[in-house]
């Protein structure tokens, strides 16, 4: 079967694209307005950007060619928190994507728990196990819906003492979740784990290979 990106429209492209591009990590990101509501909401089109300075992007669209409260808090205060969900927590950031007006906060209707920020003004859920305090560093729109992808420099991250293990991440204590297409997740499942790839020694590098 073969699909012209021409002939389907920006629906169609879109339940295509989240079949296809899986699993997908989910920043779940709390915001703050200027007038001091609090937003939380999941985003699946996220990825590191820069690792000096620590940078990470968040790719969020418009509903109905509007911002929704994340991109506008995000637009307004120049912060935002992504927090990172375990598989305990798929219910709860499955029902942070339900749409309310501006004045409801998700967290407060979920029941879950802030911890001011201290980078930032923005807050960050205390439940999950790793948030990311960001400062956001620009915004660049993309195509012809207003989608715009949100970079924001990591000012201070907050990871429970029990994932990380000589400065890395133990992913499968960690347990985190993915998005699929539709209301579907997934979770970690089997690591399958490689040795390490070995740097090629400069010295050969550009070296003529003689024929056996």
């Amino acid at each position: 079967m073969q699909i012209r990106s021409t002939d389907i429209n920006p629906e169609q492209t879109y339940k295509l694209l989240t079949g296809i591009v899986v699993p997908r990590p989910i920043a779940w990101v709390s915001t703050r307005s200027t007038a001091g509501l609090i937003n939380l909401a999941p985003f699946s089109c996220y990825t590191i950007v820069s690792n000096k300075p620590p940078m990470i992007g968040i790719n969020i669209g418009r509903k109905a060619g509007v911002r929704k409260d994340t991109s506008r808090h995000i637009h307004e205060t120049g912060e935002f928190v992504v927090n990172i969900g375990d598989d305990t927590l798929i219910d709860a950031i499955h029902q942070s994507a339900v749409e309310h007006p501006p004045e409801i906060s998700e967290a407060a209707l979920l029941g879950l728990e802030l911890i001011k920020g201290q980078a930032i003004a923005v807050p960050r859920l205390a439940i999950a196990p790793i948030s990311m305090e960001c400062r956001l560093h620009s915004v660049t729109p993309f195509g012809d819906t207003g989608a715009e992808f949100h970079v924001g420099e990591i000012m201070l991250f907050h990871v429970r003492d029990d994932l990380l293990h000589n400065g890395k991440i133990d992913t499968a204590q960690l347990r985190p979740v993915a998005r699929l297409a539709g209301p579907n997740y997934a979770t970690l499942g089997e690591i399958i784990s490689m040795q390490p790839i070995a740097q090629t020694p400069k010295s050969i590098i550009g070296a003529k290979v003689e024929p056996q």
